[in-house]
């Protein structure tokens, strides 16, 4: 459905990019931001379904400054290679070519943005840090606690799983209590990744009511 596209970022970097275009006219754009499996199968069947949804949506290869076209499935052999990766990952250099995504789909209409895993804390960093953005969802972003006092600037929703290793309910809470204006959401036994169906964490249920809140979120504030 959609097509490799290269972006430009500030600093001149370019680096690749996916995106998906609705049959009709778009209702918005949304820049979506993978996890730390790179811009791979899953990530490339969220941008159509965004596509599908009405909107232009694009996904940048933001580990492309550390190897171009990264890419892995979810083995426990690529849970290391895509570990090693973010380990190395730079933040500040990520948000500079999620902002050249966000500027290469802004004609379309009011731009949103969503992200899972690691994509999930960019999407709460753009929300703080970005400019022309009006929505932002963030999925189970670990390090959005450590970035809790930043302060969002657009409409923001954000979705955790009760079962997170990774993200204990007090930091939740925490970010509740920092962040009173915005929507979130803790889906009962779900674990981190209960939105990939290619995981062993897949939560049908959970992944189903999380991306109609999504949708319904961007539809208020991308019209």
């Amino acid at each position: 459905m959609g097509q490799d596209v290269t972006l430009t970022s500030s600093d001149g970097f370019k680096l690749g990019a996916y995106r998906a275009d609705p049959k009709g006219a778009p209702k918005g754009a949304v820049v979506v931001i993978q996890e730390i499996f790179g811009v791979n199968h899953h990530i490339r069947a969220v941008t159509d379904r965004v596509a599908e949804e009405g909107y232009v949506a694009i996904a940048p290869a933001v580990f492309d400054r550390m190897e171009k076209n990264f890419q892995t499935g979810y083995t426990p052999e690529d849970m290391t290679s895509a570990r090693a990766m973010v380990g190395k990952a730079d933040f500040a250099a990520m948000l500079r070519d999620t902002q050249a995504a966000i500027d290469a789909v802004k004609g379309s209409g009011k731009v949103g943005i969503t992200g899972f895993c690691m994509g999930g804390t960019i999407t709460f960093l753009a929300a703080a840090e970005l400019s022309g953005l009006s929505a932002a969802v963030a999925y189970y972003g670990g390090q959005i606690a450590k970035n809790v006092d930043k302060k969002t600037k657009v409409p923001t929703m954000m979705h955790f799983g009760e079962k997170d290793a990774g993200i204990p309910m007090p930091d939740v809470e925490t970010i509740k209590s920092k962040h009173p204006n915005s929507e979130i959401f803790v889906y009962d036994g779900a674990q981190h990744g209960f939105h990939c169906d290619e995981r062993a964490s897949y939560d049908k249920k959970s992944a189903d009511t999380a991306w109609k809140r999504t949708m319904d979120f961007f539809d208020k504030h991308l019209k």
